[in-house]
């Protein structure tokens, strides 16, 4: 059974269903436009039922719980007022939707941009956000990741506090909202990643222990009570969050969903709850002939999560590989406090590149233990990889984007490397011309104590990497606004320039065959002895791509050993109109030739 409130248009009715096996009396309370208290029927399973006539859209109501307590819907579809009040009813059948001949691509030809709602424009909605889908048509990307959108307290938050897994955040603009922002996107042919949370929930608002018992004293996560994938009443906790799932594709035509940080989802039953969802999602593609996708976040460098479900895996689609941004972002930052201690010298890009994983059950020394599995095996649409997210980003403790971090031009060298890396490439917003605003953590609770636990938390969090500033104040509406990117750099300068290389990557990746086959197989990097540089060879039958880069600040000079003639320069970062200074390579190369690279320098050569 699936929770929720059900509205019928053919009758004006109105089906509510709760699970709720921990309640002894359950009552629906009908808030407005009309007052009524109308008594729920229990079935052996712990699923509270009522049909009722005279509902719409417009009927707002809450549950009395037991005679005393009058609580929102555990699976209410919107909070129009909030996480505290009461929930609303929403036809679902009322949105015209014009999307029934879309299909998403294939996850090795996708490009992600990761957007936050709130920030991503003036308005902070989900009608503004639609207004920046020209721009992501003329950079090339194809799909739209957004963080959180499930109903959070107050109006700012990065949406990982999500209390109401089924609503979606009125401040954004609710049900229709969200789904205005898909259907444009899918007329613009971008497909749509939403992000969601399923490892724990904010404790604003969540109301969910009353009605059953859904966390769990097991385990333990670093953001509140896990779930409870494997307990007792452990089997209506999995149908909840399973149906949700299913949800965002059957009512919001989502595409795609990023489940975050499943290393905080816990479940040691013969069935992992990953694996029942995954199987759920790919019965409903079938069913509907449509692609839809589970892409995790990890940081388990375990390929269970990926594997076939034939081979013993979870058989998810992707993940995101972080192992990726901590190889590159060391190499060109230096920086070393922290998880990064375990990255920063060539070998581990090249390894990143070439198989995928860099901790292969290798000693990790952040861990002090050994970590990860081989990803050897593991094609490369499996595989997420960026230089920037919401993470790398926003868990800095002053919100630092690699713009600030590294010189300019090892800015392109990193957006090189990710877009021509034989993996699915992400995108945050801004990086494509070179935004300098930081992308800072950021609450609007109204629990004072609550809010006090974040500032201390945030500054905990920090220490391991030495930062011991005073750390920007979540709750201030001021480190809101300071991460609203903003948009009208792009045209001017090197934030322009920028943009130029970004799209011009973007579109020899979808047309130069080397770069759009992302079999790792055919992807050989390796560092050049002696001096700061790494070739990549990528291949496609029998046509050749070479791709070097000096990852220093000092001039470089190579000679091409390999036999080859016929390729001709696709890509050069020092040009003018990517900002650099100019370019004294080639434009063709043939075996024995020189090449003398600039500090951070990246080029591709390729055969026509």
């Amino acid at each position: 059974m699936k929770p929720g409130a059900f509205y019928n248009r053919k009758n004006n009715t109105c089906k509510f269903n709760v699970w709720a096996p921990a309640v002894e009396k359950l009552e629906l309370k009908i808030v407005s436009p009309q007052k009524k208290l109308i008594p729920l029927n229990k079935d052996a399973f712990g699923w509270w039922q009522a049909e009722v006539e005279g509902i719409d859209p417009s009927s707002r109501y809450m549950y009395r719980i037991n005679s005393e307590h009058d609580k929102p819907d555990p699976a209410s579809f919107y909070q129009p007022e909030g996480v505290h009040e009461a929930s609303a009813v929403v036809d679902h059948d009322e949105f015209d939707w014009s999307d029934s001949s879309y299909n998403p691509p294939e996850l090795a030809k996708m490009i992600f941009y990761e957007a936050h709602v709130g920030t991503f424009t003036r308005p902070g909605t989900f009608a503004g956000a639609v207004e920046r889908l020209d721009h992501l048509q003329k950079l090339g990307v194809n799909t739209l990741e957004i963080m959180p959108v499930a109903q959070f307290p107050g109006a700012r938050n990065w949406g990982y506090d999500g209390a109401y897994l089924y609503a979606v955040q009125n401040s954004y603009g609710g049900p229709d909202g969200l789904k205005l922002l898909v259907n444009e996107c899918h007329r613009r042919d971008i497909s749509v990643c939403l992000d969601v949370v399923y490892n724990h929930l904010g404790p604003e608002g969540n109301y969910l222990s009353m009605y059953c018992p859904f966390f769990t004293d097991k385990y333990h996560t670093p953001w509140g009570a896990a779930v409870n994938y494997d307990d007792a009443y452990s089997y209506g906790v999995r149908d909840f969050v399973i149906a949700n799932a299913l949800y965002w594709f059957e009512k919001y035509h989502i595409d795609a969903l990023r489940l975050d940080a499943i290393h905080g989802i816990f479940d040691t039953g013969a069935k992992h709850i990953l694996r029942e969802m995954a199987e759920a999602v790919e019965e409903l593609s079938q069913k509907k002939n449509r692609r839809h996708y589970l892409i995790a976040e990890s940081d388990l460098n375990d390929t269970r999560v990926i594997s076939p479900q034939e081979h013993g895996g979870y058989g998810l689609p992707a993940q995101w590989s972080d192992d990726f941004h901590h190889a590159l972002h060391t190499l060109l930052t230096g920086e070393n406090s922290g998880y990064y201690q375990d990255f920063g010298q060539p070998d581990d890009l090249v390894k990143a590149l070439n198989r995928g994983f860099v901790y292969d059950w290798d000693y990790s020394n952040y861990r002090k233990r050994m970590h990860g599995s081989s990803s050897a095996d593991v094609f490369g649409d499996r595989l997420l990889v960026f230089i920037q997210n919401h993470d790398q980003v926003g868990n800095r403790m002053l919100g630092e984007r690699l713009t600030t971090l590294v010189d300019y031009e090892a800015l392109k060298l990193a957006a090189g490397v990710t877009l021509s890396a034989p993996y699915v490439p992400l995108l945050f917003m801004g990086e494509e011309y070179a935004e300098e605003k930081p992308f800072l953590y950021f609450v609007s609770h109204t629990d004072k104590n609550l809010i006090e636990a974040v500032r201390e938390g945030r500054k905990r969090e920090f220490k391991a990497f030495g930062w011991e500033q005073e750390p920007p104040d979540p709750q201030s509406e001021e480190t809101f606004e300071k991460s609203r990117p903003d948009y009208t750099k792009i045209n001017s300068g090197h934030n322009k320039a920028m943009f130029n290389f970004y799209r011009d990557l973007i579109k020899l990746r979808k047309e130069n065959k080397c770069l759009e086959n992302i079999a790792k197989k055919n992807c050989n990097a390796e560092k050049l002895a002696n001096i700061p540089v790494i070739k990549i060879k990528r291949s496609a039958g029998e046509e050749k791509t070479i791709i070097i880069f000096n990852y220093s600040g000092e001039p470089a000079e190579i000679e091409l050993q390999e036999k080859t003639t016929g390729l001709t320069k696709a890509i050069d970062s020092a040009d003018e109109n990517y900002g650099g200074q100019g370019s004294d390579l080639m434009d063709a190369l043939n075996s024995g030739d020189k090449l003398n690279l600039k500090a951070y320098q990246f080029v591709i050569y390729q055969q026509r």
